[in-house]
């Protein structure tokens, strides 16, 4: 099951995407929210409701709507790096022993096709192609064992970084660095567990349709459900939660000369069975400004 965050005619709300087409779930059952961390807090029984609805005539074209990032407003952005032994090895990093963990801010969240901000602030713009876990169920303390019954779903997340902010050395770099506005495209669907394997997906990343990154999960050195287990053991884990799982080899400051994104690149990146997420880099607006 695929489940989306859309607006048409000025109203946001959720669906289900089926091919080119979009079912409105608060049109299929008036009972069900209509904002997706509210959805998945109803669990079993939302999900059951919206199962039943797959089966229905679709009430848009994909063309009609806008499609928005999964969770647009999630309570945590947690994200690991050095994930992946090939990205630890062009780092020049050896491969950790523990998760390396730090946020982004919820207000870098952005649409799978929207518009990426680069600024005059740096000029280290980099994209790095993640697997996104979305949190279904409010947890604490899960074993390895559980945690798969706590996911809702697996999206595609691109951890946009500013490298020269991200490596200043200083305890808040990584939370800098990380964290702009419009920096977290992701989506553009939650696809829930029984559609994929989230350790067996291969994850391609082009920048103006040049191959940058192409690997396979199986590669990752913290699985998903080791990640919630560590995660979990210091906090609770909230309903819409994404954790964005860490970025394979093939970033742009590891290419031979450094290639940092600017003004009108495009990133592709797409993640087997969950389709991809394409945003272009423009100028930071003027009117982003507010006092």
């Amino acid at each position: 099951m695929r489940l989306i965050t859309f607006t048409q005619g000025g109203d946001t709300r959720i669906g289900l995407l089926n091919g080119e087409k979009v079912i409105d779930l608060s049109a299929t059952n008036s009972k069900l929210p209509n904002e997706m961390k509210a959805f998945l807090a109803t669990g079993d029984e939302g999900m059951a409701a919206a199962r039943s609805a797959e089966g229905s005539d679709a009430h848009f074209d994909l063309s009609d709507v806008k499609l928005e990032s999964p969770v647009v407003n999630p309570a945590k952005i947690l994200a690991i790096g050095l994930n992946y032994r090939a990205h630890a090895e062009e780092s020049g990093m050896e491969i950790p022993k523990t998760p390396f963990v730090f946020t982004k801010q919820r207000t870098c969240m952005n649409g799978p096709y929207d518009p990426v901000h680069w600024s005059e602030d740096s000029k280290a713009l980099d994209y790095e192609g993640e697997l996104g876990i979305i949190i279904g169920k409010t947890c604490r303390r899960v074993p390895p064992d559980r945690a798969a019954s706590v996911i809702a779903g697996f999206c595609i997340i691109n951890d946009v970084s500013v490298r020269d902010w991200q490596l200043r050395g200083n305890p808040s770099s990584f939370t800098m660095g990380k964290s702009w506005d419009t920096h977290c495209p992701s989506g553009p669907a939650l696809v829930t567990p029984d559609e994929v394997d989230p350790h067996k997906l291969q994850l391609k990343t082009t920048i103006n349709d040049d191959l940058r990154q192409d690997t396979n999960t199986d590669d990752l050195i913290f699985d998903s459900y080791e990640l919630i287990t560590f995660l979990s053991t210091a906090f609770t884990l909230e309903v819409g939660d994404v954790i964005a799982t860490g970025t394979p080899s093939g970033v742009g400051f590891a290419q031979k000369p450094p290639a940092p994104l600017v003004v009108g690149d495009v990133m592709k990146v797409e993640i087997e069975g969950l389709g991809y997420i394409e945003n272009t880099i423009i100028q930071e607006p003027a009117d982003v400004a507010r006092y």
